[in-house]
């Protein structure tokens, strides 16, 4: 886990996806700050499945995985428990709710992926990343911590110029809703993807 202040009273928190072991200190940082309100890097719809199917629920559904999605998880391990879905963001929402904090979801939504995704990605790109998920998946990459190797498996995904424009136009989206979150009186945190957190704070204080 990494954390930064961002400015304008917003704290932003890079948690790696299915790292169990970031839960616990994502949520002293939490109390430590205190938010008036929460922002997390989900879509809407990403954000109310987990709060409708996994927070504060005694049993579970499955969660199909792809084969990228194992392969990243099997790598993972190499860490410490990993989970799905993303159990940092299971813990915040279950935070913020418990002390009736408000979360805003500030990923694009599905057609606004959708228009940057093909906006950003050509027929030529998308072939390469498919190569690329397929190299990943016979061999993670290394790294010395979890937070080393997801960044080191976001940045072998996607070397291209497309697929570099693609993540900063997601992360700016990000980072303007978290702007927007903070003009209403802060302090603001912020959960991200550890591999977005970097693009995402310095897109904030670039605005």
């Amino acid at each position: 886990m990494i954390v930064a202040e961002a400015g304008g009273g917003l704290v932003v928190i890079g948690a790696v996806r299915g790292h169990v072991a970031d839960v616990a200190p994502l949520l002293e940082r939490l109390e430590a700050i205190r938010p008036r309100s929460v922002g997390i890097g989900l879509s809407f719809d990403e954000m109310t499945g987990l709060v409708d199917h996994f927070v504060g629920r005694p049993f579970e559904p499955l969660v199909p995985l792809t084969a990228h999605e194992t392969a990243e998880l099997v790598g993972l391990v190499r860490y410490g428990e990993a989970r799905v879905p993303h159990p940092a963001y299971v813990a915040a929402l279950g935070w913020a709710r418990e002390r009736s904090i408000p979360v805003e979801a500030l990923e694009p939504n599905d057609d606004q992926y959708a228009d940057l995704f093909t906006r950003h990605i050509s027929y030529l790109e998308l072939v390469r990343r498919t190569l690329r998920e397929r190299r990943l998946a016979r061999r993670p990459p290394a790294g010395a911590t979890a937070d080393e190797y997801a960044v080191t498996w976001d940045r072998a995904l996607g070397p291209g110029a497309g697929s570099r424009a693609f993540v900063a136009a997601r992360e700016a989206t990000v980072a303007a809703g978290a702007r927007r979150l903070a003009s209403r009186g802060g302090p603001v945190a912020l959960v991200v993807d550890r591999e977005r957190f970097d693009g995402v704070v310095a897109a904030i204080r670039a605005g």
